[in-house]
Formats: structure tokens, sequence, C-alpha cells
């Protein structure tokens, strides 16, 4: 496969609005021991993008200045010690980032096969989401069937993710969204219940509907009054995961009640996590999840898709909460 010196890639010219991404020409990426060189054809929005371009997430030592934190290509070169994939594999990747651009570099561990026959840009809106919520809502929340899991920010990427992935796996499903449109896509993905906290209490709801149990796993994406609101929800040795924070990262909490109920408060980023731990996530996904996405029990929630070019775009409107699902780029068709 011919590989260009040179690549058209989103830098983020001025920390700040969406404005502040803009394209730019540099040199294609050369793989390391271990990694591989992906010929990008679709890449996801996810808001830790969002973040970096506003200067509030740098990225790791080390890692590119171009954002972007999954893709789906197909693999263009093969670096050192690489033997599980060959030149033309069709393939997707959790990255550190690099993701906005037509080539990028990733470790061979964080690679998975595209399943089935997921487009790529379907295939794109995959890892960054499915790493995060397997890796908090399984391994650190030990989600197991027949228990109540509430994801909140049901209509987000993370959260259409969440729910058939719960589901799939015998939970009971509660969520929350923001409009009755938002509710009613949640509960067509699997949820068993969909909130509107505009016109409901999730409280009041999660208790008047699990008759004063409560929800064993909680992810939380919101953070602030969110979080004691949900621990007074919450089941005896419930678990509660925290992975973003839209409203506030400071909370004031009545401890009682983790007492009480024996609770487990935790959280987790993954951009930082070294390749062993997201090998070990891939190893799990690629055996459990991916043969559920392949027959199609499981599918990516993709809302729209936008070129390379028009990231700025897709920031915006990644910004503006409308969307259901994922935000995509295309770099070279779908």
């Amino acid at each position: 496969m011919s590989v260009p010196a040179t690549m058209t890639a989103i830098e983020i010219s001025t920390p700040g609005g969406p404005e502040g991404l803009t394209p730019t020409t540099r040199p294609v990426p050369q793989p390391g021991k271990g990694e591989v060189l992906i010929e990008i054809h679709a890449a996801g929005i996810n808001r830790p993008d969002v973040l970096q371009r506003m200067g509030k997430y740098e990225p790791p030592p080390g890692t590119t200045d171009i954002p972007g934190l999954e893709v789906a290509g197909v693999i263009a070169a093969l670096g050192e010690g690489v033997s599980e994939f060959k030149l033309g594999d069709k393939v997707c990747a959790l990255l550190a980032g690099g993701g906005y651009a037509e080539y990028v570099t990733a470790p061979a561990a964080q690679v998975l096969p595209v399943p089935g026959s997921l487009s790529m840009v379907e295939a794109a809106c995959l890892p960054e989401t499915f790493f995060t919520v397997w890796s908090n809502v399984f391994d650190r929340g030990r989600l197991k069937a027949g228990e109540n899991f509430l994801v909140h920010g049901g209509s987000s990427g993370i959260g259409t993710a969440a729910i058939p992935l719960a589901k799939a796996f015998g939970a009971k499903v509660f969520t929350t969204a923001g409009s009755a449109e938002k509710c009613a896509a949640c509960v067509e993905l699997g949820a068993d219940r969909a909130i509107n906290y505009k016109d409901e209490d999730f409280v009041e709801v999660i208790k008047a509907e699990t008759g004063g149990k409560g929800v064993d796993v909680v992810l939380d994406m919101v953070g602030g009054d969110y979080v004691g609101r949900t621990v007074s929800v919450m089941a005896v040795d419930g678990r509660h995961v925290s992975i973003a924070f839209l409203q506030s990262p400071k909370i004031t909490l009545n401890f009682f009640p983790v007492m009480t109920k024996r609770l487990t408060l935790t959280g987790s980023t993954l951009r930082a996590r070294s390749v062993a731990d997201k090998k070990a996530i891939a190893d799990q996904l690629r055996d459990k999840v991916w043969p559920l996405i392949a027959s199609g029990k499981i599918a990516p929630k993709l809302y729209k898709t936008f070129p390379l070019k028009e990231a700025a775009a897709a920031h915006a409107l990644m910004e503006s909460s409308q969307h259901i699902g994922k935000i995509a780029l295309l770099v070279r068709g779908g």
C-alpha cells in the first residue's frame, strides 16, 4: 500500500471555541515497535476532544496534539513485531490522540477488527464509547444480570452504548435524558424506563419503579448535585462510577447513606491508562461484545457526519447537546 509523506489533519490553532479547529498539513506518522499505521476512513467525536480544544484536557506526555480518540480505517503499514494484522485489514482503534487526520499510528493491542458488516463510519463510533462503558460498567461497576442499572445522559454517545450493552447482559436499564425525543430514542435502544429530567424527578421515579430497592450500578457523567440525589436511590451494596462532570466535579455529599448501604463510589479516565490496561479491555470486548455487534444485536447510534475539514461544525453540534448518539468525521467516505 502506497503511503504519502504528508497528510491533512485538524489542529487546535487557538484554544477556545470550535473555530480554533483548523485544517493543516502534517507528516504522516511512522509506526513504531508494536504499532500499526491506519489509513483513516472515519473518526468519532467525543467530549474529551471538546475539552482538549478548550485547553482543559492536555494529551498525555508524548502524545500528538492532534485531537481524536477513535477511528476506523485500513492497516497501511506494520511496525516491528506486529503479526496479528496484515496490510488492508479493516479495523477500528482506540487512540490517545491523532484521530482527526488522514493517517494515525496506534498500538496494535488497541486495534480491533471492524465487526460484521458495519460501515467504516459506524465502526469509528465504537472504540472510545465501548472501551469506556465496558471498563466502567462491567469491570469497575461489576454489573450482573438481574441488577438495576442507571446511566445519566442516556442520549449521549456513552449512554447510547451503555443502554443496549447493559440490556444485552441482562440488566434492567434506567436512564435520564432532556427531552421526549431523547427519551424515546433511549427506550428504542433498550432502556426499560427513560426519565425526562425536565419533567420528572428521577429520584421519585426510580424509587417507585424499583419498589424502593434502588439501582445497583450507576454510570454518571453529570456530577454536581446528581451524585447526592443518585446516592439516595442506590441499592444496598450499590456501585457508583463517575466518568465525567457536565455540572461540577465538586460536590457536597451526605456520607451516611454511603455507609449504611455499603456503597462504592469510584471513577476512572481512560486516555492516560497503559497499553496493557487497554489491551485487557480490548480482549474482553473482542470476546464478549464484538460478536453481539457482528450479529446486529447491538449497533452504534450514529447521529450525523461531517467532512474532516468541518470538524469545527461537528464540535459546535456536540456542544449544543442536540444530538442523540454519536457524531463522526468522514475522511474517506463511509
